[in-house]
């Protein structure tokens, strides 16, 4: 994916000195208590650049707020107005107001056509500056800049990357419930900047992410045969993976983006087939004589996690890369599916069924301290930041009369809390988060 980000993200430190100061979130409470910061008007020396300065402002603001973790104080009870980045802050008047961070902005015309964006984050109690920076871009890529400056403050805050400079690829749904239209879309994850990959001519499924961004592999009904393909996301070109008879479905790149996992269906049960992408060599990794499917690599591609019935009923299962040693990890009520591997490795989402309900929870990789997030008539489809910090998944309520109940994105942090939709522009499914974009 080429971007028009030309961000001197060799990013020039602004020119006074960066003490480290000791003030950090704890992320595991948090929630609870979000961390009260203030964010005053960004310093500009023009009403229309202005303008960009403080859209750029307000995007950042979203962002860390969003995240629950923070807590951005009305700028009605500012004290301190600056005029320059040169100035420092009256650290009383910010403490009056029981602010712990402090965001210091600036944006600059540099000519016609870019623009630079500066800023410094203040410890406000230990009255030192903790990061400062700069970037030139172009002035259409306002947005992009914004979602680095907030997943710099949430780093710095934290200790842990921050999720802001990210896209979501999903299924948009559209039509009644007999003839439903699926088709690919891409957007922001804070649901800007939406646009449609595929036209809905052929029902497309469970897209992923490549790790390294370029290509996405999903689902798609076309020619009325279910196989996975792979599509390039700047050039639009998609291609079959593998001259498979029959159906293929749920498939997920390795970590290394060289290979594809997938289920290929035949004789009433499903294997687990491993694919490299440059040779299109495939290896069987199952051989259970049941359904095996939903396979997720662990972040060292050591691993995979699959769900299968192999055990009477549908079941998390944990092998080797190579189809060996295969133990199986979840023993609670009811069924598993959709397991997904942390980008951290410390837990495997999934989604499970019991008494009626759906939920959606996480678990060790040996099985142990399984926890649910959430619940309802349907949650399905976990994947993760790429921080391993929050989880998306999709939602539908339970319908009544004839109408289709609607079906939503939501996102949820690891810890349970901070539920909140995603907004798209028609119903949405079937969600996949990318990395950080480079």
């Amino acid at each position: 994916m080429k971007l028009k980000l030309f961000v001197c993200l060799l990013i020039s430190l602004i020119t006074c000195s960066v003490a480290r100061a000791e003030l950090a979130i704890d992320v595991s409470g948090a929630m609870r208590d979000p961390m009260p910061i203030a964010i005053p008007s960004v310093i500009h020396d023009g009403f229309f650049i202005g303008q960009q300065g403080d859209n750029i402002l307000e995007v950042v603001k979203a962002d860390l707020e969003r995240s629950g973790l923070f807590r951005v104080i009305d700028s009605d009870s500012y004290i301190q107005e600056f005029s320059s980045m040169d100035q420092e802050p009256e650290f009383l008047d910010w403490k009056a107001i029981k602010a712990q961070a402090l965001i210091q902005s600036e944006i600059v015309e540099v000519d016609n056509n870019n623009i630079k964006v500066s800023f410094r984050l203040w410890d406000v109690y230990a009255e030192n500056q903790m990061e400062g920076q700069s970037f030139t871009t172009t002035k259409d890529n306002w947005r992009r800049i914004a979602h680095v400056i907030a997943d710099t403050i949430y780093e710095r805050l934290t200790g842990e990357k921050g999720y802001f400079d990210t896209r979501i690829v999903y299924v948009s749904e559209s039509g009644p419930a007999t003839k439903r239209v699926k088709r690919l879309a891409i957007m922001d994850q804070d649901g800007e900047n939406h646009k449609f990959l595929t036209n809905g001519a052929s029902m497309a499924l469970t897209p992923r992410f490549s790790p390294n961004l370029q290509k996405i592999t999903y689902m798609s009904y076309a020619g009325n045969i279910p196989r996975v393909y792979i599509l390039d996301i700047e050039t639009g070109e998609q291609e079959v993976l593998g001259d498979f008879p029959g159906m293929t479905f749920a498939p997920r790149f390795s970590p290394d983006s060289e290979k594809v996992l997938m289920s290929y269906a035949h004789n009433g049960k499903s294997d687990i087939y491993e694919m490299d992408i440059k040779t299109r060599k495939k290896k069987r990794l199952t051989h259970s004589g049941a359904i095996d499917t939903s396979p997720s690599y662990s972040p060292d591609g050591s691993q995979i996690v699959f769900n299968s019935d192999r055990g009477g009923n549908q079941q998390l299962y944990v092998m080797d890369a190579d189809g060996s040693n295969v133990k199986r990890i979840s023993f609670g009520n009811g069924r598993y599916a959709t397991p997904v591997w942390s980008p951290r490795g410390d837990y495997i989402a999934f989604t499970k069924m019991a008494g009626g309900q759906f939920y959606i929870g996480v678990m060790y990789p040996d099985g142990s301290g399984e926890r649910l997030l959430t619940s309802g008539y349907l949650v399905e489809g976990p994947t993760w930041s790429p921080n391993g910090r929050v989880l998306i998944y999709f939602r539908q309520d339970k319908g009544r009369g004839k109408a289709t109940p609607p079906v939503k994105l939501y996102s949820i942090d690891l810890t349970g809390y901070n539920e909140r939709q995603i907004i798209t522009p028609a119903d949405a499914s079937d969600p996949a988060w990318s990395p950080l974009l480079p």
